[in-house]
């Protein structure tokens, strides 16, 4: 085959370095000419990349597909993202020029967030980097009532969502012996029963739980959602755990309620802006555990996603010599 005449296919964002690396993609490298991308660019640098491209790969949603650019990608024939749901993509656009889009089978990503969460809520109640930090500076333990840790056992779990990764979540914390509450924009009792929760209003689960997990998906009627008010009410020595989007809190209001010691511990998987600057100002609050987005990133889930990219695009090579 002229290698002049094969397909051209963008991937985009390929943080990992680790997308194309699974067993089918060997071949898909001898019938494409295949472009990965891992640093994330915007504007005309984004442009030139992707302006030539007929399959266009996307990680995730950390690069928008917006109707601007899909208008300057004459080429353009289908666009694949990993995992079942994108939400940076102007679909009206992509549907106006018959652009077909698919995602992936989102594999493990639901139970490796859960784990993610959990390890978040773990390393933060157990004072694990403390810990950590201490034996590797050539000492034991650290003095004080302060420095030893917290049980979970016992205490409660706020659940802000209890879908598919909120009640995987609960039931770790039930193995736990934690007492589960929960809210969400549309909780009922016996939605919240299942879970083996109990549905209370957002006032109350911020005021009296000792670990704040957010499962909830990001909307019109949940961006901002937790904000200083809501912060305000949390307990001194709480902690706030966010594995899901971070638009559903205020960032601003965040930083300042840490500083304010409520809550007592922020532990976060997702920020506005990834990777997150060396500037930003969560980076100087000391009362904050910070993880690069690994919730949905494991290697059995990165296999799964490499595995169903690779075969969006084989049915899409197939679709192209009929």
């Amino acid at each position: 085959m002229n290698e002049i005449a094969l397909p051209n296919v963008v991937v985009l964002d390929d943080w990992e370095s680790a997308l194309t690396e699974g067993p089918r993609w060997a071949a898909l490298k001898q019938r494409t000419r295949l472009a990965v991308h891992r640093d994330t660019v915007q504007d005309e640098a984004l442009f030139a990349l992707v302006r030539d491209a007929q399959a266009l790969v996307l990680n995730r949603d950390r690069t928008p597909l917006t109707a601007d650019l899909i208008a300057r990608m004459p080429a353009l024939e289908t666009v694949v993202h990993t995992g079942p749901r994108n939400m940076k993509l102007d679909r009206a656009a992509l549907d106006a020029r018959g652009i077909p889009v698919q995602g992936t089978d989102g594999g493990p990503g639901r139970e490796s967030t859960c784990e993610q969460a959990w390890s978040l809520i773990l390393a933060a109640r157990r004072r694990l980097l403390q810990q950590v930090r201490t034996v590797e500076a050539g000492g034991w333990r650290q003095p004080g009532l302060d420095a030893l840790p917290a049980m979970l056992h016992g205490k409660r779990l706020g659940l802000l969502g209890l879908g598919n990764i909120g009640s995987l979540v609960a039931r770790v914390g039930a193995a736990f012996g934690m007492e589960l509450v929960t809210w969400s924009p549309h909780m009922t009792p016996e939605r919240a029963a299942e879970a083996g929760a109990r549905s209370v209003p957002l006032e109350e689960l911020m005021a009296t739980s000792d670990v704040v997990t957010i499962h909830l998906v990001a909307s019109a009627s949940t961006t901002g959602l937790v904000d200083a008010r809501l912060l305000a009410l949390m307990k001194p020595d709480a902690v706030l755990v966010n594995t899901s989007r971070a638009s559903l809190v205020v960032q601003d209001d965040l930083v300042q309620a840490l500083k304010a010691g409520r809550p007592g511990v922020a532990a976060l998987d997702v920020f506005d802006e990834e990777p997150l600057p060396l500037q930003h100002p969560l980076r100087g609050v000391p009362n904050v555990l910070i993880t690069p987005h690994m919730g949905f990133l494991a290697q059995d889930a990165m296999l799964a996603y490499s595995d169903g990219v690779a075969g969006v695009l084989e049915q899409w090579l197939a679709g192209r010599r009929a």
